[in-house]
Protein backbone atom coordinates (compact mmCIF):
# COMPACT_ATOMS: atom_id res chain seq x y z
CA UNK A 1 0.00 0.00 0.00
CA UNK A 2 1.48 3.51 -1.17
CA UNK A 3 0.79 6.93 -0.15
CA UNK A 4 0.87 10.34 -1.76
CA UNK A 5 1.49 13.40 -0.12
CA UNK A 6 0.84 16.46 -2.35
CA UNK A 7 2.07 20.31 -1.63
CA UNK A 8 1.39 23.18 -3.96
CA UNK A 9 4.10 22.07 -6.59
CA UNK A 10 5.04 18.59 -4.99
CA UNK A 11 3.45 15.41 -4.85
CA UNK A 12 5.40 12.83 -3.11
CA UNK A 13 4.31 8.95 -3.53
CA UNK A 14 5.93 7.14 -0.99
CA UNK A 15 5.33 3.71 1.05
CA UNK A 16 4.42 3.08 4.77
CA UNK A 17 5.89 -0.99 5.06
CA UNK A 18 9.28 0.19 2.91
CA UNK A 19 9.72 3.45 4.41
CA UNK A 20 9.71 1.37 7.84
CA UNK A 21 11.58 -1.95 6.35
CA UNK A 22 14.43 0.91 5.49
CA UNK A 23 14.26 2.51 9.11
CA UNK A 24 14.92 -0.61 10.62
CA UNK A 25 17.38 -1.81 8.75
CA UNK A 26 19.75 1.47 8.96
CA UNK A 27 19.32 1.19 12.93
CA UNK A 28 20.18 -2.47 12.92
CA UNK A 29 22.78 -1.33 10.70
CA UNK A 30 24.05 1.22 12.59
CA UNK A 31 23.64 -0.94 16.11
CA UNK A 32 26.04 -3.34 14.63
CA UNK A 33 28.50 -0.89 13.34
CA UNK A 34 28.87 0.13 17.37
CA UNK A 35 29.27 -3.27 18.58
CA UNK A 36 31.97 -4.20 15.61
CA UNK A 37 33.71 -0.73 17.20
CA UNK A 38 33.75 -2.10 20.57
CA UNK A 39 35.03 -6.01 20.08
CA UNK A 40 38.56 -6.24 20.26
CA UNK A 41 41.34 -6.87 22.43
CA UNK A 42 40.55 -4.06 24.44
CA UNK A 43 37.09 -4.53 24.76
CA UNK A 44 34.66 -1.15 24.82
CA UNK A 45 30.57 -1.25 26.11
CA UNK A 46 28.30 -0.48 23.28
CA UNK A 47 27.66 2.79 25.78
CA UNK A 48 31.09 4.22 25.82
CA UNK A 49 31.03 3.87 22.19
CA UNK A 50 28.21 6.02 21.92
CA UNK A 51 29.50 8.42 24.14
CA UNK A 52 32.78 8.89 22.71
CA UNK A 53 31.11 8.79 19.11
CA UNK A 54 28.93 12.18 20.61
CA UNK A 55 32.60 13.34 21.88
CA UNK A 56 31.86 12.64 25.62
CA UNK A 57 34.34 10.21 25.86
CA UNK A 58 37.87 10.02 27.37
CA UNK A 59 41.40 10.58 25.58
CA UNK A 60 42.24 6.75 25.40
CA UNK A 61 39.09 5.59 24.67
CA UNK A 62 38.23 8.70 22.10
CA UNK A 63 41.56 7.06 20.61
CA UNK A 64 40.77 3.59 20.25
CA UNK A 65 37.13 4.15 18.66
CA UNK A 66 38.02 7.27 16.12
CA UNK A 67 41.39 6.17 15.10
CA UNK A 68 41.43 2.81 15.20
CA UNK A 69 38.59 0.91 14.83
CA UNK A 70 35.50 3.56 13.11
CA UNK A 71 36.94 3.29 9.96
CA UNK A 72 36.48 -0.26 9.82
CA UNK A 73 32.99 0.24 11.02
CA UNK A 74 32.46 3.06 8.21
CA UNK A 75 34.44 1.23 5.58
CA UNK A 76 31.78 -1.94 6.16
CA UNK A 77 28.77 0.28 6.40
CA UNK A 78 29.85 2.47 3.40
CA UNK A 79 30.93 -0.93 1.17
CA UNK A 80 27.46 -2.77 2.14
CA UNK A 81 25.41 -0.13 0.71
CA UNK A 82 27.23 0.02 -2.26
CA UNK A 83 27.31 -3.60 -2.96
CA UNK A 84 23.89 -4.04 -1.77
CA UNK A 85 23.07 -0.78 -4.25
CA UNK A 86 24.99 -2.37 -7.43
CA UNK A 87 23.18 -5.70 -6.76
CA UNK A 88 19.45 -4.16 -7.14
CA UNK A 89 20.49 -2.18 -10.29
CA UNK A 90 22.14 -5.14 -12.21
CA UNK A 91 19.39 -7.76 -11.08
CA UNK A 92 16.56 -5.44 -12.80
CA UNK A 93 18.74 -4.49 -15.71
CA UNK A 94 18.94 -8.05 -16.27
CA UNK A 95 15.69 -9.16 -14.71
CA UNK A 96 17.17 -11.98 -13.33
CA UNK A 97 18.19 -12.38 -9.84
CA UNK A 98 21.45 -14.03 -10.82
CA UNK A 99 22.65 -10.97 -12.68
CA UNK A 100 24.57 -9.76 -9.72
CA UNK A 101 27.84 -7.97 -10.27
CA UNK A 102 29.52 -11.00 -8.47
CA UNK A 103 28.43 -13.27 -11.14
CA UNK A 104 28.90 -11.10 -14.53
CA UNK A 105 32.50 -10.61 -13.98
CA UNK A 106 32.49 -7.08 -12.65
CA UNK A 107 33.96 -7.70 -9.48
CA UNK A 108 36.34 -10.11 -10.55
CA UNK A 109 37.62 -7.59 -13.03
CA UNK A 110 38.41 -5.09 -10.27
CA UNK A 111 40.02 -8.40 -8.71
CA UNK A 112 42.12 -9.01 -11.60
CA UNK A 113 43.44 -5.04 -11.64
CA UNK A 114 44.36 -5.21 -7.82
CA UNK A 115 45.99 -8.92 -8.86
CA UNK A 116 48.25 -7.06 -11.52
CA UNK A 117 49.26 -4.32 -9.22
CA UNK A 118 50.13 -6.42 -6.33
CA UNK A 119 51.43 -9.35 -7.93
CA UNK A 120 53.21 -7.16 -11.02
CA UNK A 121 53.73 -4.03 -10.26
CA UNK A 122 54.29 -3.88 -6.52
CA UNK A 123 52.22 -0.81 -5.98
CA UNK A 124 50.92 0.51 -2.54
CA UNK A 125 47.43 1.11 -1.53
CA UNK A 126 46.75 3.75 -3.26
CA UNK A 127 48.05 1.59 -6.12
CA UNK A 128 46.57 -1.11 -5.48
CA UNK A 129 42.87 0.19 -5.24
CA UNK A 130 43.00 2.79 -8.25
CA UNK A 131 43.91 -0.69 -10.33
CA UNK A 132 40.91 -2.29 -8.67
CA UNK A 133 38.74 0.32 -9.88
CA UNK A 134 40.86 0.46 -13.59
CA UNK A 135 39.81 -3.37 -13.75
CA UNK A 136 36.14 -3.20 -13.23
CA UNK A 137 35.42 0.03 -15.22
CA UNK A 138 37.64 -1.93 -18.45
CA UNK A 139 35.13 -5.13 -17.53
CA UNK A 140 32.39 -3.52 -17.48
CA UNK A 141 33.28 -1.81 -21.03
CA UNK A 142 34.09 -4.44 -22.87
CA UNK A 143 31.33 -6.66 -21.54
CA UNK A 144 29.13 -4.10 -22.53
CA UNK A 145 30.72 -3.06 -25.65
CA UNK A 146 30.10 -7.16 -26.70
CA UNK A 147 26.58 -7.54 -25.16
CA UNK A 148 25.50 -3.94 -27.37
CA UNK A 149 23.31 -5.23 -30.33
CA UNK A 150 20.36 -3.76 -32.13
CA UNK A 151 20.55 -0.41 -30.85
CA UNK A 152 20.85 -1.69 -26.86
CA UNK A 153 21.77 -3.99 -24.33
CA UNK A 154 19.14 -7.01 -23.27
CA UNK A 155 19.48 -8.34 -20.11
CA UNK A 156 20.21 -11.87 -20.64
CA UNK A 157 22.67 -11.39 -23.03
CA UNK A 158 24.17 -8.91 -20.54
CA UNK A 159 25.07 -11.86 -17.88
CA UNK A 160 25.71 -14.34 -20.52
CA UNK A 161 28.58 -12.36 -21.69
CA UNK A 162 29.54 -11.62 -17.76
CA UNK A 163 29.64 -14.63 -16.51
CA UNK A 164 32.31 -15.70 -19.60
CA UNK A 165 33.91 -12.65 -18.98
CA UNK A 166 34.24 -13.52 -15.39
CA UNK A 167 35.54 -17.28 -16.34
CA UNK A 168 38.16 -15.87 -18.19
CA UNK A 169 39.06 -13.24 -15.35
CA UNK A 170 39.06 -16.06 -12.88
CA UNK A 171 41.47 -18.30 -14.67
CA UNK A 172 43.92 -15.09 -15.63
CA UNK A 173 43.98 -14.56 -11.27
CA UNK A 174 44.33 -18.47 -10.56
CA UNK A 175 46.77 -18.04 -13.35
CA UNK A 176 48.39 -14.72 -11.48
CA UNK A 177 48.76 -16.35 -7.93
CA UNK A 178 50.70 -19.18 -9.39
CA UNK A 179 53.20 -17.70 -10.79
CA UNK A 180 53.78 -15.32 -8.05
CA UNK A 181 56.60 -15.47 -4.89
CA UNK A 182 55.15 -17.11 -1.71
CA UNK A 183 54.73 -14.31 0.06
CA UNK A 184 53.19 -12.17 -2.67
CA UNK A 185 50.31 -14.89 -3.45
CA UNK A 186 49.41 -15.02 0.43
CA UNK A 187 49.22 -11.35 0.19
CA UNK A 188 47.08 -11.93 -3.04
CA UNK A 189 44.90 -14.95 -1.76
CA UNK A 190 43.86 -12.50 1.61
CA UNK A 191 42.88 -9.72 -0.27
CA UNK A 192 40.60 -12.12 -2.57
CA UNK A 193 39.15 -13.05 0.44
CA UNK A 194 37.20 -9.74 1.02
CA UNK A 195 38.36 -8.23 4.26
CA UNK A 196 37.60 -5.00 6.30
CA UNK A 197 40.89 -6.01 8.58
CA UNK A 198 43.38 -2.64 9.33
CA UNK A 199 41.19 -1.14 7.34
CA UNK A 200 41.96 3.01 8.25
CA UNK A 201 40.59 6.46 7.01
CA UNK A 202 42.88 6.05 4.17
CA UNK A 203 39.97 3.91 2.48
CA UNK A 204 37.15 5.43 4.02
CA UNK A 205 37.28 8.49 3.13
CA UNK A 206 37.85 7.71 -0.53
CA UNK A 207 34.84 5.48 -0.57
CA UNK A 208 32.70 8.18 1.16
CA UNK A 209 33.61 10.56 -1.24
CA UNK A 210 32.25 7.96 -4.58
CA UNK A 211 29.37 7.10 -2.64
CA UNK A 212 28.27 10.94 -2.33
CA UNK A 213 28.77 10.82 -5.74
CA UNK A 214 27.42 7.45 -7.09
CA UNK A 215 24.16 7.32 -4.79
CA UNK A 216 22.29 10.24 -5.73
CA UNK A 217 23.27 9.06 -9.07
CA UNK A 218 21.63 5.51 -8.58
CA UNK A 219 18.85 7.13 -6.86
CA UNK A 220 18.41 9.44 -9.90
CA UNK A 221 17.87 7.02 -12.78
CA UNK A 222 16.54 4.06 -10.47
CA UNK A 223 13.22 5.74 -10.54
CA UNK A 224 13.07 4.34 -14.06
CA UNK A 225 14.11 0.74 -13.24
CA UNK A 226 10.29 -0.43 -12.48
CA UNK A 227 9.32 0.73 -15.90
CA UNK A 228 12.04 -0.75 -17.42
CA UNK A 229 11.21 -4.10 -16.07
CA UNK A 230 8.15 -3.87 -18.20
CA UNK A 231 10.47 -4.85 -20.97
CA UNK A 232 11.95 -2.07 -23.20
CA UNK A 233 8.94 -1.47 -25.83
CA UNK A 234 6.22 -0.51 -22.83
CA UNK A 235 8.83 1.36 -21.36
CA UNK A 236 9.60 3.58 -24.25
CA UNK A 237 5.48 3.51 -24.77
CA UNK A 238 5.39 5.17 -21.27
CA UNK A 239 8.18 7.87 -22.26
CA UNK A 240 11.35 6.07 -20.29
CA UNK A 241 14.59 6.81 -22.31
CA UNK A 242 15.87 3.04 -22.36
CA UNK A 243 19.46 2.88 -23.33
CA UNK A 244 20.01 6.54 -21.65
CA UNK A 245 19.05 5.65 -18.37
CA UNK A 246 20.23 1.99 -18.35
CA UNK A 247 23.72 3.33 -19.93
CA UNK A 248 23.49 5.93 -16.59
CA UNK A 249 22.68 3.15 -14.55
CA UNK A 250 25.25 0.17 -15.64
CA UNK A 251 27.80 3.69 -14.97
CA UNK A 252 26.73 4.08 -11.25
CA UNK A 253 26.40 0.10 -10.51
CA UNK A 254 29.86 -0.36 -12.05
CA UNK A 255 31.33 2.82 -10.01
CA UNK A 256 29.67 1.55 -6.57
CA UNK A 257 30.92 -2.13 -7.21
CA UNK A 258 34.49 -0.70 -7.79
CA UNK A 259 34.84 1.53 -5.02
CA UNK A 260 33.53 -1.47 -2.69
CA UNK A 261 35.90 -3.50 -4.14
CA UNK A 262 38.80 -0.80 -3.75
CA UNK A 263 38.19 -0.63 -0.10
CA UNK A 264 37.26 -4.11 1.24
CA UNK A 265 38.20 -6.45 -1.80
CA UNK A 266 35.92 -8.46 -3.67
CA UNK A 267 33.54 -9.37 -0.53
CA UNK A 268 31.16 -12.45 -1.87
CA UNK A 269 27.58 -12.55 -2.22
CA UNK A 270 26.04 -9.57 -0.30
CA UNK A 271 25.16 -7.62 -3.82
CA UNK A 272 23.34 -10.99 -4.56
CA UNK A 273 21.45 -11.39 -1.54
CA UNK A 274 20.98 -8.30 -0.33
CA UNK A 275 18.14 -7.05 -3.16
CA UNK A 276 16.04 -10.38 -2.89
CA UNK A 277 15.86 -10.28 1.04
CA UNK A 278 15.07 -6.32 0.93
CA UNK A 279 12.35 -7.23 -1.98
CA UNK A 280 10.51 -10.30 0.61
CA UNK A 281 10.74 -7.82 3.61
CA UNK A 282 9.21 -4.72 1.74
CA UNK A 283 6.51 -7.32 -0.26
CA UNK A 284 7.81 -4.93 -3.45
CA UNK A 285 6.94 -6.65 -6.88
CA UNK A 286 9.45 -4.01 -8.54
CA UNK A 287 13.26 -2.52 -7.37
CA UNK A 288 13.81 -0.15 -4.37
CA UNK A 289 17.72 0.79 -4.57
CA UNK A 290 17.72 2.47 -1.28
CA UNK A 291 16.27 -0.70 0.94
CA UNK A 292 18.81 -3.05 -0.72
CA UNK A 293 21.29 -0.88 -0.03
CA UNK A 294 20.48 -0.45 3.31
CA UNK A 295 19.95 -4.56 3.91
CA UNK A 296 24.04 -4.62 2.21
CA UNK A 297 24.79 -2.75 4.71
CA UNK A 298 23.23 -4.78 7.44
CA UNK A 299 24.56 -8.08 5.83
CA UNK A 300 28.27 -6.39 5.82
CA UNK A 301 28.74 -5.10 9.20
CA UNK A 302 26.58 -8.41 10.76
CA UNK A 303 29.02 -10.42 9.05
CA UNK A 304 31.90 -8.44 10.05
CA UNK A 305 30.75 -8.57 13.71
CA UNK A 306 30.37 -12.36 13.54
CA UNK A 307 34.21 -12.64 11.67
CA UNK A 308 35.39 -10.83 14.98
CA UNK A 309 33.09 -12.45 17.34
CA UNK A 310 34.35 -16.20 16.09
CA UNK A 311 36.66 -18.03 18.49
CA UNK A 312 39.05 -17.62 15.18
CA UNK A 313 39.46 -14.50 13.40
CA UNK A 314 38.10 -14.89 10.00
CA UNK A 315 38.05 -12.37 6.92
CA UNK A 316 34.50 -10.77 6.10
CA UNK A 317 34.62 -12.39 3.01
CA UNK A 318 34.42 -16.24 4.28
CA UNK A 319 31.10 -15.14 6.35
CA UNK A 320 29.19 -14.09 3.76
CA UNK A 321 30.27 -16.62 1.41
CA UNK A 322 28.91 -19.00 3.88
CA UNK A 323 25.96 -17.16 4.86
CA UNK A 324 25.33 -16.35 0.91
CA UNK A 325 25.75 -20.12 0.25
CA UNK A 326 23.07 -21.67 2.71
CA UNK A 327 20.89 -18.38 1.39
CA UNK A 328 21.03 -19.86 -2.08
CA UNK A 329 20.10 -23.71 -0.05
CA UNK A 330 17.41 -22.12 1.00
CA UNK A 331 16.15 -19.98 -1.45
CA UNK A 332 16.57 -23.43 -4.18
CA UNK A 333 15.08 -25.45 -1.68
CA UNK A 334 11.71 -22.89 -1.58
CA UNK A 335 11.82 -22.82 -5.31
CA UNK A 336 11.60 -26.67 -5.35
CA UNK A 337 8.50 -26.36 -2.83
CA UNK A 338 6.30 -24.27 -5.02
CA UNK A 339 7.59 -26.34 -7.97
CA UNK A 340 9.15 -23.78 -9.98
CA UNK A 341 11.92 -23.75 -12.31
Amino acid sequence: MSRVTRTNSVSLRWEPRVVAVCAALLAAACGAAVFVVGTGDFPIPALDVVRVLLGQGDQATDFIVTTLRLPRAVVGLLAGLALGLSGAIFQSISRNPLGSPDLIGFTTGSASGALLQILVFGGGTVAIATSSVAGAVGTALVVYLVAYKGGGVHGMRLVLIGVGAAAMLESLNAYLITRAELRDAYEAAFWLTGSLNGRGWEQAVPLAVAMAVLVPMALLYGRQLGMGELGDEAARALGVPVQRSRVMLVIAGVGLVAAATAAAGPVPFVALAAPQLARRLTRRTGPHLMSAGLMGAALLVFSDLISLRLPVALPVGVVTGVLGGLYLVWLLSMRDRKGMP
